[in-house]
């Protein structure tokens, strides 16, 4: 990992559907940060896709008024909705059913309406969509026939590469782990992008555009 000047630590907040996964994404997240960060508690937690997009706003709020928490990191899987491509980055474009594009809506509607408090203007605005689910993250660089791309094809064509439930298969021996042994399984895989986030960026613009949000952040 490249050094950094500042010796501030940074104090940062991560929603998702899973535990298990908020743990893997603080590795990822260090990586693109090139330094290590405190992590703030939300107040509320989420369990799968409706759940973070109703409880985000709530989230948005209480750090922003009740804590130091300097940016918040939200990362859902897309599961069988519309991708999110660099049309979508269009100025004032919206898919309705682009999570990518409704969570960042989300985050613009909620804090334009928040005065400054704590001694920062706004939280700032991470966003990632794990395409189709966060395990072809963990596939990364092990198996070159799974990538973002892929599966776009796949849904254009009609024929999916695979399913949600074979990736799971693949990083956890079943469909359903226990949580303990999901986190387990997901810090192992993403250690290896821990100095390197290159090809999961190449392979998955979905972890892409999170990276671009992180290193778009002036953390001091």
């Amino acid at each position: 990992m490249a050094s950094h000047a500042s010796s501030r630590v940074a104090k940062l907040a991560i929603l998702s559907e899973s535990p298990a996964d908020e743990a893997a994404f603080g590795i990822l997240i260090e990586s693109v940060l090139e330094r290590p960060f405190v992590r703030v508690r939300a107040n509320l937690r989420a369990r799968g896709w409706p759940s973070v997009l109703q409880v985000l706003p709530a989230v948005i709020r209480h750090l922003h008024f009740n804590t130091d928490a300097q940016g918040l990191v939200v990362v859902v899987d897309s599961d069988d909705s519309v991708v999110h491509t660099e049309a979508h980055d269009a100025p004032d474009y919206f898919h309705p059913q682009c999570r990518m594009c409704r969570l960042r809506a989300t985050f613009r509607q909620t804090v334009k309406r928040l005065p400054p408090a704590r001694g920062r203007e706004r939280v700032l605005r991470g966003v990632g969509l794990a395409v189709p689910a966060v395990e072809a993250w963990y596939l990364c660089g092990r198996d070159a026939r799974v990538t973002e791309d892929a599966w776009v094809n796949g849904q254009a064509r009609g024929v999916l590469p695979y399913t949600r439930g074979q990736l799971k298969e693949r990083i956890y021996g079943t469909d359903r782990p226990s949580l303990e042994y999901a986190l387990r399984r997901a810090v192992v895989e993403v250690e290896r992008f821990r100095r390197d986030t290159r090809r999961l960026e190449h392979d998955f613009p979905g972890f892409a555009a999170l990276a671009r949000d992180l290193r778009s952040w002036n953390l001091g």
